[in-house]
């Protein structure tokens, strides 16, 4: 049989942490914050976040726009249909992604989603390159309010992440602005995913429970989540799904790949899934990435004998992943008509990783 590689400790809740010193002068209290962050970056990978300053309007805002979205028509949502972009940007359909073969209906993840990024133009050079994750967004004409309400909540996102960024920097014993040399354009995509209420998903007693989203771990360097009801859960290093419910004020922040693979393993990307509740749920990940042409692997600092993650592009990697997940690339790659950027030993070649068990 095959299981899930465990790493970290043995936790049973996720650690909350005030982080409203890291936009001010004190240092030592800056410092303090760090630490705290370091601690649940390697022992749990998961932390949650207060202080952050994104006021609630903002992010009230983005729930109620989101509800307008996917409450229209099925046909008029798939006018933004995710496989009319060159650049990874709209609407995605329930079975349109999923972190499973595909072949089995009942392991469909249960969702829908909208996904954007970074706006820019049709003439973007490095869009106009091929760079398939970078490039202008698909809005819904008929409804404006979407586009200023959802990028308005995109940018103030970023910006915590660029503050997330110092202190991570600072929690590994770097400079402040480590980082900033590979945040000029990154494609840190923002997801409105929704699961729709069904109360006949709830289990009865004894019944294995579906999933809304399959256990995985992130691709990027951490991920700023916002989710209005509780099923998110996290593995712990017994290999034990321990529950992440949201916290009034926090926002839930999560290492990836990508920071996991540039400390070493010193930071690490724990496995979570989502339950598939019957009730309805929304959940708004930031994924926070570097710049695409940034070289991701273990920083000098970190390598005490023994690189165990091999380089890799930020950009080809979250192209190839992607190109694993959805069905519309996955057609064109069967077709011929694109290319996966990694070969599929290097794509797999980090973060939690699946072994044999006797």
């Amino acid at each position: 049989m095959r299981e899930t590689e465990t790493k970290g400790a043995a936790f049973t809740s996720i650690p909350v942490i005030d982080i409203s010193a890291l936009f001010g002068e004190d240092e030592e209290a800056k410092m303090r914050v760090a630490a705290e962050m370091a601690d649940a970056a390697g022992n749990v990978g998961f932390l949650y976040v207060k202080g952050h300053n994104i006021p609630r309007e903002m992010i009230e805002k983005l729930e109620a726009r989101a509800a307008e979205f996917f409450a229209r028509p099925l046909e008029e949502k798939m006018d933004l249909y995710i496989g009319k972009s060159r650049a990874h940007r709209g609407y995605v359909p329930t079975g349109e992604e999923g972190f499973y073969d595909g072949t089995d209906p009942a392991k469909i993840d249960k969702k829908e989603a909208f996904d954007l990024s970074i706006e820019l133009p049709d003439d973007d050079p490095d869009h106009v390159l091929g760079y398939r994750m970078l490039g202008p967004n698909q809005w819904p004409d008929e409804l404006p309010q979407m586009q200023r309400d959802v990028y308005a909540y995109y940018e103030a996102a970023t910006a915590l992440g660029h503050k997330l960024f110092e202190g991570f920097a600072l929690a590994l014993g770097l400079p402040e602005d480590h980082f900033e040399q590979w945040l000029t354009k990154p494609p840190s995509q923002l997801r409105l995913v929704h699961y729709p209420a069904d109360p006949a998903r709830a289990p009865l007693e004894g019944q294995r429970a579906e999933w809304g989203i399959g256990a995985h771990t992130d691709y990027e360097c951490f991920t700023i989540l916002y989710v209005t009801a509780p099923g998110l859960q996290v593995m712990n290093a017994n290999g034990d799904w321990i529950d992440v419910p949201p916290v009034e004020g926090a926002f839930v922040i999560n290492i990836g790949d990508m920071l996991e693979a540039m400390t070493n393993g010193r930071f690490i990307a724990t496995p979570h899934r989502v339950r598939n509740v019957p009730d309805e749920r929304f959940s708004f990940p930031l994924f926070c990435s570097l710049d695409y042409d940034t070289l991701i692997e273990p920083l000098r600092q970190f390598i005490d004998g023994e690189k165990r993650y091999p380089g890799y592009g930020a950009g080809d990697h979250l192209v190839t992943q992607t190109m694993r997940t959805f069905n519309y690339l996955k057609k064109l790659v069967a077709a011929g008509e694109l290319e996966l950027p990694e070969s599929e030993d290097r794509a797999t070649a980090f973060g939690r990783r699946e072994k044999e068990v006797a």
